[in-house]
């Protein structure tokens, strides 16, 4: 019934690998991926662990759907405790890697212990091993993963790596895979590289099976497609101009965080936008973007591929860089961007290459570059400490902070401990712009107020992709709401938080769910492996999912007291645009969320909560 019904378990301590069955009642009640990966997180690993620890870890998971006709079907997810936060941490990335690991006929990966020496792991089909890394520890992404082809013969095998960040201890160092799709946020690849995990290369011949109804599995998706072709944004949108649609919209309506978080207008966003990314260059009559690239089985096609100028000053002797490669995306244009004050579309897709190259995350990366700017122009900071000018708006500032981040070198090793604990560090932690932690991805909560409350409670710390209330107050999908009002938001909220839980659990893509609601999931996921998987099913499925995340960071020591804003959302109101006057209404929001959730006063779900839902 479309999981493949085992597990591998890899001891790293041991260097064992030995396969298990799937628990199929947690299957049913978590569907996959980020739900099923979690539940068996969560019984396995005391919530007081030290990320960094070999007590804790890690599991690459992929839900049902994964490596299936299902549009989108190529997700796969890393779940751990995350090295930024200290909280649940999943992460999501596309590309082919998800699809491959289903193919060899597995449904997730648990690495526990660690490893006494660099190692990564090889699968094909049924064969798992663990190999010696000396020869590629030290490594890029970019150069990890031809290497490991190479060495095992295999040029379609693929490849989930990290980079140096992940082994310099970056606490924001993300795991890459196909070069350029990546498992970004939360530290993930921190946590990989503590345990000595250098790879995992995957080679499956066996293909996906055990589809439940597969005439009506294939029914389901042709219809599923036929939505998301038809859509807007799905269909048109995102194909075009991929994510980076996004900057001028948000601009104009006063959302968009600029120079952290001081102004929610960019003057300089028209030159970092999807439409500048088409544009021909002046230096070389060539646009920056080559074409759009799509991952296993999507039919949306966001990717981004780009070709930086040869003669701009950041690949100026560094041919290494002259090829195409990962494009931005609307988040890492913003972060790297406009959190900076940086206009240089250039400098921007250079530091994305380095992000992706050595798999560091550029949102807090560049969230955090974006502190040191403010601090450095309150003279905090200076010169002598940092190595060069870090006034807001230098782009050789960014390409500096960027290459002695990724190597753990200078004052890049307090940029690598992220904006939480570099602002604390020089006196001013109210310049972090960040929940539990992580660094706010690019929409400003003044504008948007519903993104407050999302960002304040979302499991991972702030995170657009666990409550993307934007669809909705910005883009009107599936209804359109007022960006700048706070009522009704905490139900709106809580919507799109229990059906991302499940669409991230499925194994398909988020984006989808600008055109599909649980109403165009649940014929796939019913028809694939599950009859009892009724809409009204899994919109609790998603709830539980929720509750038993948030079950978790409380035993980590989390309390409402972490559901917050920082003290500049609250206090200082938006100098420009349609928001102008306003900060966050999150007093507010947060009582009406905590009695939608059927949580106490404290944030906790009561016993009656934890009965309905099975917990």
């Amino acid at each position: 019934m479309a999981w493949a019904g085992r597990i591998l378990r890899v001891n790293l301590t041991a260097g064992t690998c030995k396969s298990e069955p799937l628990n199929m009642q947690w299957a049913r009640d978590y569907i996959g991926q980020r739900g099923l990966a979690t539940k068996y997180y969560v019984e396995e690993v005391d919530a007081k662990v030290d990320p960094l620890s070999p007590a804790n870890k890690i599991i690459w998971a992929t839900g049902p759907l994964t490596g299936t006709m299902a549009s989108t079907g190529g997700r796969y997810s890393v779940i751990t405790k995350g090295a930024l936060t200290g909280a649940i941490a999943c992460s999501n990335s596309g590309g082919y890697w998800g699809a491959e690991l289903r193919m060899a006929g597995w449904d997730m990966i648990i690495f526990e212990g660690k490893s006494a020496k660099p190692v990564y792991l090889v699968i094909e089909d049924d064969k798992a091993e663990l190999h010696d890394a000396a020869f590629i520890w030290g490594k890029s992404v970019w150069e990890t993963e031809p290497a490991i082809k190479a060495k095992h013969q295999e040029p379609q095998m693929r490849v989930s790596s990290i980079g140096r960040a992940g082994e310099t201890g970056c606490l924001y160092a993300g795991v890459v895979n196909d070069l350029h799709r990546a498992a970004g946020r939360s530290g993930v690849g921190t946590v990989m590289g503590s345990k000595n995990l250098k790879a995992i290369g995957v080679r499956g011949t066996k293909g996906v099976g055990n589809i439940r109804d597969f005439k009506a599995f294939m029914q389901a998706t042709t219809a599923a497609k036929k939505v998301l072709h038809d859509n807007a944004v799905t269909g048109q949108g995102l194909p075009t101009y991929g994510t980076q649609v996004l900057m001028n919209v948000i601009n104009t309506m006063g959302a968009l965080p600029t120079r952290n978080h001081r102004d929610v207008q960019f003057e300089g966003a028209k030159d970092i936008s999807a439409e500048a990314m088409h544009e021909p260059r002046k230096s070389d009559g060539k646009a920056n973007l080559v074409t759009n690239q799509a991952c296993f089985g999507c039919t949306i096609a966001c990717g981004r591929i780009s070709k930086i100028d040869e003669k701009h000053f950041s690949v100026v002797n560094r041919p290494q860089y002259f090829g195409a490669s990962g494009g931005l995306e609307y988040e890492a244009a913003w972060a790297l961007g406009a959190a900076n004050g940086v206009n240089d579309l250039e400098a921007l897709t250079f530091a994305n290459y380095i992000c992706n190259e050595q798999g560091m995350d550029p949102i807090s990366f560049g969230a955090t570059v974006g502190a040191v700017m403010e601090l450095y122009d309150m003279g905090v900071l200076t010169k002598e400490q940092m190595g060069i000018d870090a006034k807001f708006g230098s782009a050789e500032a960014l390409v500096h902070f960027v290459e002695i981040t990724v190597k753990g070198e200078g004052f890049g090793k307090e940029i690598a401990q992220g904006s939480k604990r570099l602002t604390a560090k020089y006196g001013y932690p109210d310049l972090s712009m960040s929940v539990k932690g992580q660094e706010f991805p690019a929409y400003d909560s003044r504008g948007i107020q519903g993104m407050g409350l999302a960002y304040a409670t979302s499991n991972r710390g702030a995170c657009h992709l666990r409550g993307y209330t934007v669809a909705s107050e910005v883009l009107g999908i599936p209804v359109k709401t007022d960006p700048l009002v706070t009522e009704g938001k905490a139900d709106l909220v809580k919507a799109f938080q229990d059906a991302t839980a499940v669409f991230d659990s499925a194994g398909v893509c988020v984006f989808t769910t600008f055109a599909w609601t649980l109403a165009d999931l649940q014929p796939q996921l019913a028809a694939a492996c599950l009859s009892e998987f009724t809409v009204e099913e899994l919109g609790k499925i998603g709830e539980r999912i929720w509750n038993m995340e948030r079950e978790f960071n409380n035993r980590a020591g989390f309390t409402n007291k972490d559901d917050n804003l920082p003290k500049r959302l609250l206090t200082e109101p938006a100098k420009t645009g349609p928001a102008k006057g306003l900060v966050n209404g999150l007093d507010k929001m947060l009582p009406e969320y905590y009695k939608a959730r059927g949580w106490d006063t404290e944030g906790r779900p009561t016993k009656e909560t934890r009965a309905r839902l099975g917990l």
